[in-house]
């Protein structure tokens, strides 16, 4: 059956040898629709990112923008703007009618770590046709903060799906009519589930978050070690609106609840440049279990803003993103927020773990 692969199907794959890994992969790893994979023991220093190209292998590209290698068995810290690239522990072989996407895990948006997956043979970021054989490597740019990590630590994820099961916009209608996908606001669907921006309060006046320029090391494997205050500015009014100024980076939260039934999982996309100087900056997976649990049904999604060129007003209510709804191929065995623990289940606004 077509759509997304769940965790039994993805165990099936590391137990015939098409995903192997440096170390024995861990029961951890495994998400109800996702692999997260793991650092390895190095990391390049780059002067640019780079791609390698058809028919190219990424040790063959090296030599051209390699700065310098570092060890990481010890802990390293990734420079805020620097540009690195590291071997991950995982090795895939792709079925054929299997593909294969990558993406941030929620921490590492959160966080505006700009963690992008990259292959032998490849000219996209974060994509691996069917039939792909071959190592897997994580370019990784800290935005905002230089952070410390270490072998093993996981900052991305895939998801493999066999044939296309994303579901359009009639048949999202017809899944909210069985299961509503959101919350209190009627949906908006076109090409997806809208996400809008909530720039209204229910309680007090705090809207999102802003990265400061000029912080300490973030220490990934800290959890709530760090004082929020100390890398990020709050962002409070009552207007209902906040200018983004050019290059800065925000955590906001969508105005709707969302839900993502058990048989499907779902992906954030970012909309239409054309509405505006900005991006929501992380697509991100969202799994199958999102938003439904003993709070209630729906969860906010957490949005990663950053603004281009020139300043620009965002308003509450303002359209920012879309869900891309696909159906899983098999129902997972664990859903999320149900059977693993989360930090962001039923969550409003909220920064990445390590802080408090």
């Amino acid at each position: 059956m077509n759509g997304v692969l769940p965790d039994h199907q993805i165990h099936a794959m590391i137990d015939g040898g098409a995903i192997t890994a440096d170390r024995p992969i861990i029961p951890e790893q495994i998400q109800p629709a996702s692999l997260d994979l793991r650092l390895g023991q190095r990391a390049y220093r780059l002067r640019a990112s780079f791609l390698a190209g058809r028919g190219r292998r990424i040790t063959e590209r090296l030599a051209d923008f390699q700065m310098h290698q570092m060890d990481l068995s010890e802990g390293a810290v990734l420079e805020r703007g620097c540009v690195y690239l590291v071997p991950l522990m995982e090795r895939i072989t792709l079925p054929k009618g299997v593909q294969a996407v990558a993406n941030a895990k929620s921490s590492t948006g959160r966080l505006d770590l700009l963690t992008r997956l990259v292959t032998d043979d490849g000219t996209e970021f974060d994509r691996l046709p069917e039939g792909y054989d071959g190592p897997l490597y994580a370019e990784i740019c800290p935005r905002s903060f230089s952070v410390l990590v270490r072998p093993g630590m996981r900052l991305n994820q895939l998801r493999l799906r066999q044939g296309q099961a994303v579901l359009d916009d009639a048949d999202l209608a017809a899944l909210h009519a069985q299961e509503p996908l959101t919350g209190d606001t009627p949906p908006l669907i076109d090409q997806g589930l809208g996400f809008s921006v909530d720039l209204r309060a229910a309680t007090g006046d705090l809207v999102g978050y802003r990265a400061r320029p000029h912080s300490g090391v973030i220490d990934l494997d800290r959890i709530g070690a760090y004082d929020a205050r100390d890398f990020w500015d709050e962002l409070r009014t009552t207007e209902g609106r906040l200018i983004l100024d050019p290059g800065a980076f925000y955590i906001l939260v969508s105005r709707e609840s969302v839900a993502i039934p058990a048989g499907f999982a779902a992906e954030m996309a970012p909309y239409l440049a054309m509405v505006g100087e900005f991006r929501v900056h992380y697509a991100g997976f969202f799994d199958p279990g999102f938003g439904i649990g003993a709070q209630g049904r729906g969860a906010r999604g957490v949005l990663e803003v950053r603004c281009h060129e020139a300043p620009f007003v965002l308003e509450h209510g303002q359209v920012v993103g879309r869900l891309i709804y696909e159906r899983m191929a098999a129902g997972p065995d664990r859903l999320y927020g149900q059977d693993i623990a989360s930090n962001y289940q039923g969550q409003g606004l909220k920064l990445a773990k390590q802080f408090r």
